[in-house]
């Protein structure tokens, strides 16, 4: 089978993988219909994420085709169509039971991390059974694709770690796909203001269409000054990091208004530093989160019903033999205004 490989720091290729096999009885092969590339992937192909070895297929977001099951496996059966979850889940050890299946002790963040994963025309998903979603009658697949992680990790990372609530006044530091999933799910909470900062006059562009009350272009505005402008002074209830880089970490720590949150989304490849000099005396909460997908059940019956318009994030299509041209127009979205590259194998 085709499959996307991560060579080393900077270099991938588009080569050939023997088709998985089932490997324990709780585990299900997918055909993959659809699947995009993530931020998180670019951060490996950066040397950003340590965990993941020279070899990989990368991947961890997708709907499919159930092909293949373990004995084990109870909720699904061949022909099924699924949501593949980024985060896998066995639901039994003791961090399941808590619901912080990120750090499930034979799960966590495997595909294209551990294991291989969905860039491919088939995937092997240990833990089947809490790890895939069955696709509902009627939904539109591709919308879907949202669901298995930005959708949740805007959610889950940003929203719910930085207690968005009515009334309040929140601030998202990056208008990539991470940060307008956050945009699109803060709006369940009803904040008085959502502010979007970018660079990217394009994506600050869509941030209006999808919500926002006030966009920031950072090349030309001063964020912190134009934020305090808009909070009579104080800074933000919630400063959401959406970026991944020292320079936005430390911009929220600039927004935040004394009892605020700064709820970090972002993948960080170095030390960010914490100016507990002005910050310690301000009642501020800092959170972090790998995001754990325990909401991808609500959230796909938000998009279901029509509250949430996910498929409005995905800006280009390929196929799965395009997806090095899929790369390079992801990785220069500031000229190509891509958001989520859609590939159908």
């Amino acid at each position: 089978m085709k499959a996307l490989i991560y060579d080393e720091p900077g270099q991938k290729h588009l080569g050939e993988r023997e088709r998985p096999e089932i490997k324990d009885v709780g585990d299900a092969i997918v055909r993959v219909t659809h699947t995009t590339i993530c931020g998180t992937d670019l951060h490996i192909l950066k040397g950003d994420v340590p965990t993941c070895d020279p070899g990989r297929t990368l991947g961890h977001e997708g709907v499919g085709v159930v092909e293949a099951v373990g004995s084990a496996v109870a909720n699904f059966k061949l022909g099924d169509h699924v949501l593949i979850s980024c985060i896998t889940s066995c639901g039994r050890c003791d961090y399941c039971r808590r619901g912080i299946y990120s750090h499930c002790v034979s799960g966590g963040w495997l595909l294209g991390n551990a294991i291989d994963g969905t860039q491919a025309e088939y995937v092997r998903i240990p833990h089947a059974d809490t790890s895939l979603y069955p696709v509902p009658a009627g939904s539109d697949e591709e919308a879907l694709v949202m669901l298995s992680d930005i959708l949740p990790t805007g959610f889950e990372c940003g929203v719910l770690n930085g207690k968005v609530a009515p009334g309040s006044s929140v601030a998202i530091v990056g208008a990539g796909p991470i940060g307008l999933a956050t945009l699109l799910t803060a709006q369940f909470y009803s904040p008085s203001q959502i502010i979007m900062i970018d660079l990217d006059a394009n994506r600050l562009a869509v941030a209006e269409r999808f919500g926002a009350t006030r966009t920031i272009d950072s090349r030309s505005e001063d964020a912190v000054a134009v934020v305090k402008s808009l909070t009579d002074g104080r800074g933000v209830d919630t400063a959401i990091e959406a970026v991944g880089v020292p320079a936005t970490f430390e911009l929220c720590e600039d927004l935040v208004a004394p009892g605020g949150v700064i709820a970090n989304i972002g993948v960080h490849g170095v030390k960010a530093d914490l100016h507990l000099e002005r910050l310690w005396s301000h009642n501020i909460t800092i959170t972090t989160r790998l995001v754990d997908t325990a909401t991808t059940s609500m959230l796909l019956k938000t998009v279901a019903s029509g509250k949430v318009d996910a498929k409005k994030l995905i800006t280009h299509r390929f196929t799965l033999d395009g997806i090095m041209e899929a790369y390079d127009v992801f990785d220069r979205a500031a000229e190509t205004q891509a958001l989520k590259v859609l590939i159908t194998p």
